[in-house]
């Protein structure tokens, strides 16, 4: 491990080289690929470095304790040598998951779809609500969002809304959140004061690029219309709305939120691409999902991954048997508790079967 983490702290200087050399710094898109690997690898050499350095103060400490007879010196290096082998442990154990293979998805700008489930128009007010919610997590992360297309129920709510997600690591974060979420609470409608339970799912689909999914132009149908809304005559007469049909799976991509016929394209293609990598990566995956399949069951308790129980004000996820008792804030966008927690459940998992194998 120490051989590897020299290397990666060599490579780390030369692209501190490499990010000053003026030769360098005219070419703007190599000074962006040295600076974003640059970045990657920060966190490893600044603990390798800090290993490096309790390494050196533990010889120092044993060597003191090896040749000082003076009782009290000996007895404070003894001291110093425990701390600092405790230390050295957990150095070790971070370096252990910082040099796992990363998922290249993490650090990609995200798709996310929210559908309402069951539960009618409150299903509906549900998907508007985590739609709010992911959106206001994202502000507070400093990220941007975009809605791509969104199918009111004309209550408040969405059958389906669509949006984008750019900054970096938005992946690594919203990749725990697909799955069905499942609230509990009394409709404003319902006049009895009973309970009603009603589903949203989401999915978290990673951006890709045209280079990493090949669609063939042949394999498309598609069509432009009126968008939906406000704008009368001139709607009409404007057909900006566009459909993607593809015809080998069958996948539907509609959108309208542009006002150009071209942006509504390109945004639409951005879901289809999403959708279609998604899609193969499921499927090359499915062999080792069928093999772990033993173990959870049919898959259905991965399905209800959380559940946001209004009347006793708490936010349960499932996957981790974590419950939180401050559901306005989880839906003011304060998902952190579960996504930290999720992160590490992750890791350990990962570290888990590094020493396995």
């Amino acid at each position: 491990m120490l051989e590897r983490l020299a290397k990666v702290e060599e490579r780390y200087e030369e692209l501190t080289r490499l990010l000053g050399d003026p030769a360098v710094v005219r070419n703007y898109e190599q000074v962006a690929e040295y600076a974003r690997e640059r970045a990657e690898l920060e966190d490893i050499v600044s603990a390798y470095r800090d290993y490096k350095d309790a390494a050196e103060e533990l010889e120092g400490a044993q060597t003191l304790l090896d040749e000082d007879t003076d009782p009290e010196l000996r007895e404070m290096a003894e001291a110093e040598i425990v701390r600092l082998q405790a230390r050295l442990e957990e150095l070790e154990d971070k370096l252990r998951w910082l040099l796992l293979p990363k998922d290249p998805r993490d650090t990609r700008n995200v798709i996310v779809e929210i559908r309402a489930g069951a539960g009618g128009d409150e299903a509906g007010l549900f998907a508007a609500d985590l739609y709010r919610m992911y959106t206001r997590y994202a502000e507070r992360q400093g990220w941007e969002t975009e809605l791509l297309s969104e199918h009111s129920t004309g209550v408040g709510g969405f059958k389906e809304v669509i949006f984008a997600v750019q900054g970096r690591g938005a992946f690594s974060c919203l990749k725990f959140e697909s799955g069905v979420h499942r609230v509990q609470r009394v409709p404003i409608t319902e006049a009895s004061g009973r309970i009603h339970t009603s589903t949203a799912t989401v999915a978290v689909l990673p951006e890709v690029d045209e280079v990493e999914v090949h669609i063939d132009p042949n394999d498309l149908e598609i069509e432009a219309y009126g968008a939906s809304g406000p704008g009368g005559q001139h709607m009409q007469k404007n057909a900006t709305a566009i459909r993607v049909t593809h015809r080998p799976t069958g996948m539907v991509v509609t959108c309208e939120s542009e006002r150009s016929q071209t942006q509504n394209k390109l945004r639409a293609m951005a879901i289809l691409r999403a959708r279609l990598y998604e899609r193969e990566r499921r499927k090359q995956e499915a062999e080792v999902a069928e093999a772990r399949r033993t173990q959870v069951g049919t898959g259905e308790r991965s399905e209800k991954i959380r559940t946001y129980n209004f009347p006793q004000n708490r936010v349960t996820d499932h996957r981790i048997g974590l419950t939180i008792y401050r559901l306005s804030d989880v839906l003011d966008g304060d998902l952190d508790p579960f996504i930290d927690e999720l992160t590490a459940q992750e890791q350990a998992e990962r570290l888990g079967a590094m020493g396995e194998g």
